[in-house]
């Protein structure tokens, strides 16, 4: 017996890889099959199932394209009811897989349909859960993300509770925990960097599965302080349980060469978000205009998805050379299937044709702490509320980058607007889909807050309120 977690940082998700006796289960697979057929093929293995732990909502789950290439049986748990060709288990089915059992255990509560699978292992003994969203390292699921439910997210944390009671909290305490996620996902609150577990550690650390936590205490302390979901989560539920295109027609789509010329041309013809992917220290020094923002190298599938409110826009590329396939695929991941190409040589291409480039402006740290002495700038903070509220420039404004697109109304031409982030990619996102609708008064501060603490630009931290006579 085999397993391997194969993580994916930028979506802060683990699928996971379990073999036994040449015989391969996959756990909540990327968009992308073609690694997990390779491995399997240059062991010699076959991948016999495909297990869904639920309809997921953050990413696009590779499940389908997987099946139809190599006849695997995609697994749901009870309450799953997709379009497609699946084996919808019972509570308490046994799957085999070689010398090793898959069982089948509900536990409902972020999704209805949500279910964890327990491996036994060749002795029968209780090994390992791959508990998807339901229990994650330090936190729960959040219960709030089904979609077409009657049911209010505080019953479906009711269900969560018993769940976890019932299901999870049963199990002996060295069963090893593969959870969905990790620190850094939407789909929970407070989860710890770490990726591997026990069902014992968890009792001990995880605040939602306290001993003496009754179910009203559950709920409350689940359900609170919960922000909304990214838009992108209830289309990526759909694809995930209605099906999609193939990832390879996707790609072919998305990687057409587009000379200067035509990709001008076709961005004016079918109206497409122009998305640049370079660094965003080049991007400042140059980009086409109305371009907007996204690096590859940071965050890049959850901005997409937080910020590109149309999930069907046509969407054309400008990439470092070499990178156009990987930010194709990594699109498809959140579920934007319609890039339609991308600049071929990339912005020296675009530069070298000579045809008109627009820039953001920067200031360092320094030079900004001079601004500050001597009048009162406007400064905006994007960052997330919980960032400014541990310690912010002092009169900062917070608009935090994720809802940006609600709060285009907050934002002036009278004045000059200084932006800063915590380290500089969020808020060249936030310049550039700025100056893409007509704001020409900004600032990027480089280096972000990180660079103004080590000036003497004054900052206002928290106080505990219990510190507070």
């Amino acid at each position: 017996m085999r397993i391997e977690q194969i993580y994916t940082g930028c979506l802060a998700q683990g699928a996971y890889y379990i073999e036994s006796e040449g015989e391969v289960a996959i756990i909540d697979p990327l968009r992308e099959v073609k690694p997990y057929i390779d491995k399997a093929g240059e062991e010699g293995n076959k991948i016999k199932y495909v297990f869904e732990t639920h309809f997921h909502a953050d990413f696009v789950s590779g499940h389908i394209d997987l099946a139809e290439e190599t006849g695997a049986k995609i697994v749901f748990g009870p309450n799953a009811n997709p379009t497609y060709d699946v084996h919808v288990a019972k509570d308490g089915e046994e799957l085999k897989l070689g010398k090793v059992t898959i069982k089948v255990l509900h536990t409902p509560g972020h999704t209805m349909e949500s279910t964890t699978y327990l491996l036994l292992d060749e002795n029968g003994k209780e090994h390992a859960i791959f508990t998807g969203d339901t229990l994650f390292l330090g936190d729960v699921g959040r219960p709030d993300l089904a979609v077409k439910t009657d049911l209010t997210r505080e019953e479906l944390a009711g269900h969560l509770y018993d769940s976890l009671r019932n299901k999870i909290m049963t199990l002996p305490d060295d069963v090893i925990v593969y959870p969905g996620h990790g620190a850094g996902s939407a789909c929970g609150k407070n989860m710890r960097s770490e990726t591997v577990g026990s069902i014992g550690e968890e009792k001990e650390t995880n605040y939602a599965l306290r001993e003496d936590m009754s179910k009203d205490e559950f709920v409350k302390e689940v359900t609170e302080g919960l922000v909304p979901p990214p838009s992108y989560f209830p289309k990526n539920v759909m694809m995930n349980k209605e099906g999609y295109d193939n990832i390879s027609d996707v790609i072919s789509r998305g990687l057409k060469a587009l000379s200067p010329e035509a990709f001008e041309a076709a961005a004016n013809e079918t109206g497409a978000l122009m998305l640049d992917t370079r660094n965003q220290d080049v991007f400042a020094k140059g980009f086409i205009p109305n371009s907007v923002f996204i690096g590859i190298d940071g965050g890049f599938a959850p901005w997409v998805g937080a910020l590109i409110t149309d999930i069907k826009m046509p969407i054309l590329i400008i990439a470092d050379e070499g990178r156009e396939e990987e930010v194709v695929t990594r699109l498809a991941r959140v579920g934007y299937d319609h890039a339609i190409g991308y600049l071929k040589g990339g912005f020296d291409a675009w530069k070298k044709s000579g045809k008109d480039i627009d820039q953001v402006s920067s200031i360092s740290p320094e030079k900004f702490e001079g601004v500050f002495k001597e009048n009162k700038p406007l400064v905006i903070d994007v960052r997330k509320p919980g960032e400014y509220d541990s310690e912010h420039v002092e009169r900062a404004v917070n608009i935090p980058l994720d809802y940006i697109n609600d709060h285009m109304a907050e934002f002036t031409h009278s004045h000059t607007q200084y932006l800063h982030c915590a380290g500089g990619y969020r808020s060249m996102i936030a310049a550039s889909i700025l100056k893409s609708r007509g704001f020409n008064n900004l600032v990027n501060i480089e280096k972000g807050f990180g660079g103004i603490k080590e000036t003497s630009v004054p900052v206002t931290e928290y106080v505990c309120p219990s510190t507070l006579k």
